[in-house]
């Protein structure tokens, strides 16, 4: 396959939230057929809610700027599956990612000829082996691999990490993970195991119970990450120079990365950064402060400035935790006017995110991305406001429609902030980038 064969091939397995099925004897059978080669590296596996993926490319950031040969696994992606695998730094090509794929595919396919898997595997637990195939072609030595969703029973844990690291669990994905706090945590907190070391992020009452059971259960001790942050500098747009002091060491560095909470999942790769030391890496601190300051991610408060029209903010906040985080940074560094293009798939908690952003915003646009879960513009309705005048809020069912008319209406008064979802993040940077090159 080419990559755009490979791309239409697994995209048709489904999509991978809806078309997943629970357990990891697929992935565990992949592996083993491609020999095993999660076993020749080092592996940190991130769960938790929110802050995995920042998590992820921060430690990222600091290991790669320490020598350390990374491969780094993340979803989802914005743009290209390529996204999704990155070596060293620099995304996995189109080639390399299309030859993964096709090794996979077969592998795939010979295992249900065999009988020794009902059906191929799904979209993620193939991407997850496709990861894990590159990394071992590449030799690379720490590979940091972002849980897709939950943790007992994503493919991710078939690797059996050595390091697990749980950033702050919050409510998510309910239909799949429980629809509290403690049998959510308790599918996340599944990842830890008497092998392995345990990193914990700040967390609820509930969750940290939760993790502190399992620990005891296993025998492990966890490490808790708490962050220690003093503000020293506050520089434009929401960038802060800051103090992170843990029990080794005190850090300062400027975080490109906005939001108070990327504190937390700043302090959480720190806290990784120097256990790995214990594992025979070589983390300085000025690694540490360096990684700090370059990390960023894509479609995470991020700014794009436009020419002849507002500025852009994207930030996937999909459930009520990073809507409060997009709330706060809303409310602490953007003074002026905002139009709020928003999307949502079908099974999020949409009354509670809607409670947090809409009153935020003087124009709603509600519109939906190209993918199978997107919600229905007019089920989005069922959530403005009453408070609201009808004139503001509008109904555009395509992105690139309403990303025209947000830039219509908003001129260079307002600021737009286009939310709710990665899946619309990412369908609206491509638009956008289409458009640019026209």
């Amino acid at each position: 396959m080419n990559f755009s064969e490979a791309a239409a091939y697994l995209f048709s397995l489904g999509n991978e939230v809806s078309a997943m099925k629970l357990g990891l004897e697929a992935t565990e059978k992949l592996l083993a057929a491609l020999g095993n080669p999660e076993k020749h590296f080092l592996k940190i596996q991130v769960a938790g809610t929110n802050g995995k993926g920042s998590t992820c490319v921060f430690l990222d950031a600091i290991c790669r700027i320490a020598n350390v040969k990374t491969g780094l696994f993340t979803s989802p992606h914005l743009i290209s599956m390529t996204e999704r695998i990155v070596i060293g730094g620099a995304e996995i090509s189109e080639k390399d990612f299309a030859e993964h794929a096709t090794i996979i595919r077969k592998i795939s396919e010979k295992l249900v000829e065999k009988n020794e898997l009902e059906t191929v595997p799904t979209f993620f637990e193939q991407m997850t082996a496709i990861a894990i195939s590159a990394f071992a072609e590449a030799k690379i030595e720490l590979a940091i691999l972002e849980t897709g969703l939950g943790g007992r029973y994503d493919s991710v844990t078939a690797t059996r990490a050595e390091i697990a690291a749980i950033t702050p669990i919050d409510y998510d994905h309910q239909q799949f993970l429980g629809n509290t706090l403690t049998k959510i945590a308790a599918e996340k907190a599944a990842i830890i195991r008497r092998d392995a070391r345990v990193l914990v992020a700040l967390q609820k009452r509930e969750a940290e119970n939760v993790i502190k059971s399992k620990c005891f259960e296993v025998g492990v001790e966890p490490i808790r990450a708490i962050p220690n942050v003093q503000v020293l500098e506050d520089l434009s747009g929401g960038l802060l120079r800051l103090s992170l002091t843990t029990e080794q060491n005190n850090y300062e560095a400027v975080l490109r990365m906005r939001g108070k909470h990327q504190w937390t999942n700043a302090t959480l790769a720190i806290y990784i950064a120097e256990n790995l030391r214990d594992f025979n890496f070589v983390i300085p601190k000025e690694s540490i402060e360096n990684g700090l300051a370059t990390a960023e991610h894509q479609g995470r408060l991020e700014f794009w400035a436009q020419t002849d029209a507002s500025a852009i903010l994207f930030d996937g906040a999909h459930n009520a935790a990073g809507a409060k985080s997009l709330l706060a940074y809303l409310d602490e560094f953007i003074e002026q006017p905002i139009t709020l293009v928003f999307g949502a798939m079908k099974d999020k908690d949409l009354r509670e995110i809607a409670r947090i952003l809409f009153p935020k915003a003087a124009k709603l646009i509600f519109t939906k991305a190209s993918n199978s879960r997107s919600m229905e513009t007019a089920e989005l309705m069922e959530f403005v406001p009453t408070s609201f005048e009808s004139e503001n809020v509008l109904q555009i069912e395509n992105v690139e429609e309403a990303l025209k008319i947000a830039e219509e209406i908003s001129g260079k008064e307002n600021l737009i902030c286009v939310t709710g979802s990665l899946y619309l993040v990412g369908e609206a940077q491509k638009q956008l980038a289409i458009s640019s090159k026209q």
